[in-house]
């Protein structure tokens, strides 16, 4: 058989990991671990957001589909079927290392990896290991001035699913997830801390969301992770890396890493080594355990895979998708600050906008920055933050809705807040009719809800209004009144409140203010 091999790799993983002196940082004293240094470096698994498989025409499935029904003859490894390459996932995967500031390459080739479990037909996967799509490249983390190197990026196929049945005590396997396409992100060992490696996740995520080319998440596991853990004296050379496999959670991935930290400082002082293992989480105990030892290249078997041609990618290809890229969260970021959000309501909008929806093939998902800039056409964007983020999400978060289920369309809101604005409505009233919209799901103009509710605005000219509410208001508190009358005026408030309750949000405060405070004076 023959095995490929590339000089650039004859030095193995773990001694790369042992040695590695590129990227080295100050050293970091973290108290629960004095003395020691974590080193952390993450392999990304992320499921490649289009219509189809990698190298089939079968669809790729969403979750709670029939098991086995999204499936060719190519993706059950029938004999004498050959693959034939998706191009979207392609162009995905170069979305993808153009956000990541990697290096493109002109010529990538794709290799079979083979080990032999249920879930997989053919007994190999193809991937990229020596030849990849994309290498080198770097991601800023969110907190600190930290940056994560890249090593690679490539391309590869997912496996199916198996599932063990306890009552039959028998495995289950679905193939429809078999042969969907994955990028595979591989970090350099640079993220010091449980924290760094979140950071590093979280935005990781957000910038696979924002160019269109994987959904990113956790939970349904399209988006996986391996962590290589290792510990060391401060100034001494990287120890032994353990990896720990399909980690599918940021939580979760924390709980790891601190674990593995405590289990190799736990070894190391007890004089005996740590042993290159490939381990799992338990996330009831919340420790790892042995799987397996540590695979090393040849006990893949790796060879060129005979019936994929090598990809060729030109500069012109690679400049067309550039052009097309959307804005990165960085510069996202940077914008909505230059409008004049304030930091927190730009966090808000930014951690909102992450969990966006993801189209197939690269259609981007209309999340709360779009909806924002929308609404802030012609608007004070600043008042605009300010409905969205108090008032809108705040609604939504109290129904235990997300901003995918908004129902208010950027018309509804807008026109909500020009109302407002020009004193047709209080803001009172305003929030009324946003909780109505939400409530029923209201498709109708909030002007036209406004006259419906009867909530516009008691016009300033029309005192007798207030005045009759602000009487009435006065009778109903008589010792907030009293206090009033004594040269407490911040008991004042009690009463424009409860003007506001009579009216239903109709008047407006300040002139109930003024009103109130000239009664009670006389």
């Amino acid at each position: 058989m023959l095995i490929r091999r590339c000089p650039w790799r004859s030095i193995q993983l773990h001694q790369l990991w042992r040695l590695r002196q590129i990227h080295t940082r100050e050293e970091i004293h973290d108290k629960r671990w004095p003395g020691w240094q974590v080193v952390v470096g993450i392999e990304v698994h992320a499921q490649i957001k289009s219509r189809r498989k990698l190298f089939s025409d079968s669809f790729t499935s969403r979750p709670g589909e029939t098991p086995n029904t999204n499936v060719s003859a190519f993706d059950s490894a029938f004999p004498g079927t050959l693959p034939t390459l998706n191009p979207k996932c392609v162009e995905l995967a170069v979305r993808t290392a153009l956000a990541l500031n990697s290096k493109v390459q002109y010529h990538s080739a794709f290799d079979r990896k083979h080990y032999f479990y249920p879930d997989l037909p053919a007994g190999y996967q193809i991937t990229q290991r020596y030849s990849p799509l994309a290498s080198g490249g770097y991601i800023k983390l969110s907190k600190g001035d930290v940056a994560v190197g890249i090593t690679q990026i490539q391309l590869e196929q997912d496996t199916a699913k198996s599932t063990f049945d306890g009552l039959r005590r028998t495995s289950l396997i679905d193939l429809n997830r078999a042969g969907s396409g994955l990028m595979e992100i591989v970090s350099e060992p640079d993220m010091r801390s449980p924290e760094e490696a979140a950071d590093y996740v979280r935005t990781l995520q957000a910038v696979l969301r924002c160019v269109g080319s994987s959904d990113g998440n956790m939970e349904q596991g399209s988006f996986r992770c391996d962590v290589n853990v290792s510990v060391n004296k401060h100034g001494q050379p990287h120890g032994t890396r353990c990896e720990v496999k399909n980690l599918n959670s940021v939580k979760f991935m924390m709980m790891a890493i601190t674990s593995e930290v405590f289990r190799h400082i736990e070894l190391l002082e007890s004089g005996r080594p740590v042993p290159q293992d490939t381990r799992g989480f338990d996330e009831n105990k919340a420790e790892t355990f042995k799987l397996r030892s540590k695979e090393d290249s040849p006990d893949y078997r790796y060879m060129p895979d005979p019936n994929i041609p090598p990809l060729l990618i030109s500069e012109e290809y690679i400049e067309t998708i550039r052009k097309t890229m959307p804005d990165l969260p960085d510069a996202t970021r940077a914008r909505l600050l230059n409008l004049g959000l304030s930091e927190r309501d730009t966090d808000v909008l930014m951690t909102v906008d992450s969990g966006r929806e993801v189209g197939f093939d690269g259609e981007l998902g209309k999340g709360a920055v779009t909806y924002f800039d929308s609404l802030a056409e012609q608007r004070d964007p600043r008042v605009v933050v300010n409905w969205m983020t108090h008032e809108l999400l705040g609604q939504l978060t109290a129904r235990k809705e997300t901003f995918s289920d908004n129902p208010v369309s950027v018309e509804q809101l807008g026109e909500l807040i020009d109302l407002v604005q020009d004193g047709k409505i209080t803001g009172t009233s305003g929030k009324s009719i946003l909780k109505h919209i939400i409530a029923n799901r209201s498709s109708s103009a909030p002007s036209v809800i406004a006259q419906e509710l009867s909530l516009e605005a008691v016009s300033e000219d029309d005192n007798s209004t207030t005045r009759a509410w602000c009487v009435e208001a006065i009778e109903a508190l008589p010792g907030e009144a009293e206090v009033v009358r004594q040269g407490n005026p911040r008991v004042l408030n009690k009463l424009v409140g409860k003007v506001m309750q009579l009216s239903r949000g109709r008047a407006n405060a300040q002139n109930a203010r003024a009103v109130l405070a000239d009664i009670l004076r006389r």
